[in-house]
Formats: C-alpha cells, structure tokens, sequence
C-alpha cells in the first residue's frame, strides 16, 4: 500500500460553511454559536444558521485535498504590510521559544509587516476566540490542535485560502484537517502520529519477534506479561486523547470514524476487549494519559505501547540506557496510524495578505525544519519530511507512518463523535458493556448527530 488505503463511506451531511466573513461580522453569530459549543462540552460546534451541516468525509479520502489543490495559488501581495498577531497555546517554553525565534528573523528581515504572538491557555482557547469575535479583537492567525479545525472553519472564522497557499507537497492527512467541502481553511503546521513502541530486551527474554499482526500482539503481549510487568497498553482515557490512541484499530479493519457499529468497528471492540481479559492490557490505562504511559513504559511496567513522535525527546534524555525501539502499529487488514499535531489559520476579515506572508515564510524549508526540529514534530511538507531525520532510524519510523496517518474528522461536530466512540471502549475495557452493545450505543449517537 504506497498511500491511505483505507475504505471510505461519505456520508449526507448538508453545508454549513459560512464562507469569508469581515471580523465585524462575525461578532454576532460567533458569540451565540461558541456560547453554545461551550455549553456542549469539549467544543462541539452547533450552528446558528439552518441547521445543515458540512459534508463529512473520512480523512482518508483524497477528494477534498485534491480539490483543494487544483488551482495554482496566488502568493501573498508584495506590498502586504501591517501588524500580524498570532494565538498559540503550548505551554512548553521550547515550543514558545522557538515560535518568537522565527518570528524575530521574519520581523528583522523586512519592515513592512511585524508579527506578534499571544500565549492562551488550551482551555481557555475556544472562550477567548468568542470573546475576541464579540469586541471585534480577534488574532489575525490562530495556531490550534488539528481535530478542532473543521469546527471553527464551520462557523465561518477562518479564511478560505483555497487559491492562496500551495499544500500540494503536503501530505493528504494533515491536509484534510484543515479542509472542509473540498476548501483549503489552512495550513499544515506539524504532524506527529502513533506507532508501537516495544522494549527490546523484554522481548528477546520472552523469546518473541516484533509482532505485525493483531494476533502476534496478542500473544507476545501475553508472553511479555509477567509479575508487575503488563505485555501492552495504550492511552485510554474517556476523551479525544483516548480515541486518538483507539482509533487506529478501527481504521486497520478498513472501517472509517463513522461506522463503529460496523464489522470492523466491532472486531476492534473485541480486540481490545480480548488484550484485557488475557491480563496483558491493564484496565487502569482508562485512567492514563500518554505520558503517563510513557512513563510506566521507561519504568519498566510496560512491554509494548502505543505513543507518538513527541516522547522521543524526553525517552532518549531520561532514559538512555533503556532498550527501546517503535515499529508500525500491529495491523488487521490494512497498516494504519492516528494523525496529531497543529495546523495555522488565517482569521477571516484580518489582515489576510500580511497573515499569509508570514505562513509562507514559516513553512518554507529551513525555517520550517527550526520549528519542528526544537519541538519533536515532523513535517507536514513531504518533501521536508523526507530528509528531516536522515539517519535517525527510530523518527524515520514515523516518517514512514505518515503515509498511514489519518486525522480524526474533519467534521465540525467531531467532538461530539469522539465522545461517543470513547465511550464505547471504555464500557468494553471495563466490563460494563459487550462490544456489540457498546458500537450500537455509539452508532446511534454518531447516527443522530450525521443526520442518518
């Protein structure tokens, strides 16, 4: 498989995209849709208007990326000038640090536009941006967690840049985050996805091979599990963060999102159900954070576990003596792996032109390689992620799972969705629902909020 094989259904969900709207505009229809969103809970977006909703498509299919590719797009206007201002949320201060770095250099190396960036909090993001659309002061570019982008661009926040930036060496994952009805509301900024990590020596103790399928997981998880050591976990809380780690096995039946009362989305219920009920999955990872499953994993307490590109870092420094190597997730039918990361969009009615030079300057090589370098992303431009780790056999893994990665949505109801689904298997973690039961609970939620 050279690209995202995975079966798609699209689904009769009606258009809800506001299109390109001034800020002053937005004020009133922001304020009433996001006041909604946070009263739903993790930012699901309801609309204001008649109630139709984008069309909703697995990210797994190519047709709104190539759509959003076929024009040659214009580059920002020469004479593009004024004060650009971003909204970040990383609480990191590498990450922030690195961000006033480049933003220093594209200031000192012109004198017509001059960026600025504003730190807010990740759970106050969505309340800030309505705040900012009622008193007309909303940022001119947003940097945000990718599985939110659909819902923003739904009410009409974010510009559509279509024509304006050229994603046509990006890779179709990251791309489809930042599209909606086949129009490009962003750009990529950096990807990260998941693979299997697995403890070298544990497994040559336990005399097993790095095991490809979901059988030969199950069973080197088994012969791993021994004492306080359990042979696998994953991330599991009842959140996005769980559904991003539980998503992948659904997607390896050949199932999308949508369809977890499917064949697939069961035998993934069962799957898992299976890796718990042999002792080799501990049920308490419903209650841990990927980083919380690094951290059982460089304490030994863990042969196996999925996690993503940014816990190289801190693996290699606090443990450097560990045994550790990733492989691709172990697979059903077909290799699959979860997209993260962030993406940057243009704030519609903002000073757009000056905004876009900045992301063209921003993504460009060796500034883009400064940012993803100093914070454990790849790329999502192929063509720099191609060499970005040259000869780092461990990030190259990842590299390679790009082609696999599929981002969740995009939708603007997402979350709502995600919710469901991580219901679904923590009742099957826990006990308290049979994997069938579980995927029909959830497809009638999913079902009502697509329309079906």
């Amino acid at each position: 498989m050279g690209d995202n094989s995975i079966v798609s259904k699209t689904y009769n969900v009606p258009n809800n995209k506001e299109g390109h709207m001034k800020k002053r505009l937005l004020a009133t229809v922001l304020s009433a849709v996001m006041a909604i969103s946070m009263m739903a809970g993790c930012g699901a977006a309801n609309t204001a208007d008649s109630g139709v909703k984008g069309a909703a498509r697995e990210s797994e299919t190519k047709t709104e990326t190539a759509t959003a590719k076929e024009a040659d797009p214009v580059p920002a206007s020469d004479d593009a000038s004024g004060d650009v201002t971003i909204w970040y949320y990383w609480e990191t201060a590498g990450h922030q640090e690195a961000l006033d770095h480049i933003i220093q250099e594209f200031n000192n190396q012109q004198s017509n536009i001059k960026v600025q960036a504003k730190y807010v909090p990740f759970a106050d993001f969505k309340k800030q941006l309505s705040i900012g659309a009622s008193a007309g002061e909303l940022p001119d570019i947003v940097i945000l967690d990718n599985p939110d982008h659909a819902s923003y661009a739904a009410m009409g926040i974010f510009a559509d840049i279509t024509d304006r930036f050229d994603v046509s060496s990006y890779y179709p994952g990251p791309v489809n985050s930042c599209t909606l009805d086949g129009r490009l509301y962003g750009v990529p900024f950096g990807s990260n996805d998941l693979v299997l990590f697995y403890n070298e020596d544990m497994l040559k103790d336990a005399g097993c091979e790095v095991p490809k399928t979901w059988d030969e997981l199950l069973d080197v998880a088994k012969k791993t599990t021994k004492g306080n050591v359990y042979g696998f976990a994953h991330c599991a809380l009842q959140n996005e963060e769980g559904t991003f780690n539980f998503l992948p096995w659904v997607w390896s039946t050949g199932q999308t999102s949508y369809e977890i009362n499917s064949e697939g989305g069961i035998k993934a219920l069962e799957f898992e159900k299976s890796l718990v009920e042999s002792g080799a999955f501990p049920k308490e990872a419903i209650n841990w954070t990927q980083g919380d499953t690094m951290n059982h994993f460089i304490s030994g307490n863990l042969a196996m576990m999925i996690n993503g590109t940014w816990q190289i870092p801190t693996m290699r420094e606090e443990v450097p003596d560990l045994n550790w190597n990733v492989a691709p997730i172990p697979q059903d039918k077909q290799q699959a792996s979860g997209l993260g990361g962030e993406n940057y969009a243009v704030i519609a009615g903002g000073n757009e032109e000056a905004a876009i030079a900045f992301l063209q300057y921003a993504t460009s090589g060796e500034t883009c390689l400064y940012m993803m370098d100093h914070m454990g992303y790849i790329s999502s431009d192929s063509k720099i992620a191609e060499t970005q780790f040259k000869g780092d056999a461990v990030y190259q893994v990842f590299v390679d799972e790009m082609k696999y990665a599929n981002a969740r949505g995009p939708l603007p109801e997402w979350p709502d969705i995600s919710d469901a689904i991580s219901l679904a298997f923590n009742k099957v973690i826990t006990g308290e629902s049979a994997p069938d039961a579980a995927a029909a609970e959830a497809q009638t939620t999913i079902d009502s909020i697509l329309g079906n």
